[in-house]
């Protein structure tokens, strides 16, 4: 798959230790942060374990995507570990569950910028021959049209620039929620429920979705200038992200409730400028990142048409059909949390957790020199035995409320 080949720098193995943990805490840290306050609505204080329990599992998983590179020195992308633990087929496999990630997630950042800009402009509604169109799926047939010509481009170093401030805005939003509660009249006078069994299915595969970046770290690996140095890197990016999306969901939480919606921008006081400064940071952070996630989705999808693929005319046709499409699901699933949940469930858990765990086991036991005890083995047949049963659960759970949300939806 050309995912990794086209986001890998072109000066492996020079990148700086500061650099790589500042990248490696840009990939873990996302628009999932946004949702953690509902997230813990969902499932009550004592869900923050299961979150604790995701962080450490999806670190450790991506320990072992290390060891599985340490391997093969020749590994240089996620879809090339499991051509060498599993052969061909095993790279189609990782191909596949890479392709569909970047899809929801592209389809999800329609949703959250539609959700945002209908929080800000609430009154705008559209009329098209007789039919109204809602100011929310104005606004993502709005940014559907904006982001096009991004995904026409074929130079994205400048978008590449913009994006890497993912760690900033996550910041600048965990500050502004923070300021809005202290300053801003909100305050922090909700105390919760202690567990909320029905919601924490849904809140376990919110918490996966914010740790589904272990396909992007064999890049990371690759471009590190130290190799030894990496797992130090993934040890800072997951404790600081963790620290990030903890004191978010305690803070929406605590400020909110169960009034919480899907995203804490859509809770936050409109009319108040730290609230603004919250919904336009989130705004503008997916605006960025969306070309560039395109990019790899958008270059194997080019390569199922070999005849056509370096045809620009082609690639236009392609990547505004590809934009068209997910402008659909958008339209016809607006739910932006159940949506991440059933990415989360899904493909996060399996790309993040059960894939490493599977190949590492695969890779060990073919190379004797790299055999671990056999209760570290155990360990990791639990782990990704855990994994599965998130799979299963999340996605059941995800789309029984995917079909309740449309059903409610479409009869208002």
């Amino acid at each position: 798959m050309e995912v990794d080949r086209i986001i890998r720098s072109s000066s492996e193995g020079h990148t700086s230790l500061f650099k790589t943990v500042f990248n490696g805490l840009n990939t873990i840290l996302g628009v999932g942060i946004l949702s953690m306050p509902y997230a813990l609505a969902s499932g009550g204080w004592l869900s923050l374990i299961v979150l604790f329990s995701i962080s450490g599992a999806a670190c450790y998983s991506a320990l072992l995507t290390k060891r599985c590179m340490d391997a093969n020195p020749s590994i240089k992308s996620y879809d090339e570990i499991g051509e060498f633990a599993f052969g061909k087929l095993g790279k189609r496999v990782l191909s596949i569950v890479l392709y569909l990630d970047l899809y929801m997630a592209l389809t999800g950042y329609l949703i959250l910028e539609g959700d945002n800009l209908h929080d800000l402009f609430p009154n705008v509604k559209t009329n098209f021959h007789g039919i109204s169109i809602g100011g929310n799926q104005t606004f993502v047939m709005i940014i559907a049209v904006a982001f096009l010509p991004t995904v026409w481009l074929e130079d994205l170093s400048v978008l590449a620039y913009i994006s890497a401030t993912g760690v900033i805005s996550g910041v600048v939003i965990l500050a502004s929620v923070l300021w809005v509660g202290v300053f801003d009249g909100v305050g922090f006078h909700c105390k919760g429920e202690l567990i909320n069994w029905k919601g924490i299915t849904t809140a376990m595969s919110l918490y996966m979705f914010s740790y589904s970046a272990n396909p992007v770290f064999p890049t990371l690996y690759t471009s590190i200038k130290k190799k030894h140095q990496f797992s130090k890197v993934l040890l800072i990016g997951f404790f600081c992200a963790t620290i990030c999306y903890a004191s978010m969901a305690i803070l929406g939480y605590m400020m909110f409730g169960s009034a919480l919606q899907s995203q804490i921008t859509l809770n936050l006081p409109t009319h108040k400028l730290s609230s603004k400064i919250a919904i336009y940071t989130a705004w503008i952070s997916p605006l960025s990142k969306y070309a560039l996630l395109m990019e790899p989705l958008a270059a194997t999808t080019e390569s199922w048409f070999p005849n056509y693929q370096n045809k620009k005319w082609f690639k236009m046709l392609l990547r505004t059909s590809l934009v068209v499409s997910q402008v659909v699901i958008a339209l016809t699933i607006p739910f932006f949390g159940s949506l991440m949940s059933l990415a989360g469930a899904l493909m996060g858990a399996t790309s993040s957790i059960t894939i490493p765990c599977l190949c590492y086991l695969k890779i060990s036991r073919n190379n004797r020199r790299n055999n671990r005890r056999s209760t570290e083995r155990i360990f990791i047949k639990l782990l990704s035995l855990m994994s599965i049963v998130i799979v299963v659960l999340g996605t059941y759970t995800s789309l029984r409320n995917i079909i309740k949300e449309s059903i409610r939806h479409h009869k208002v």
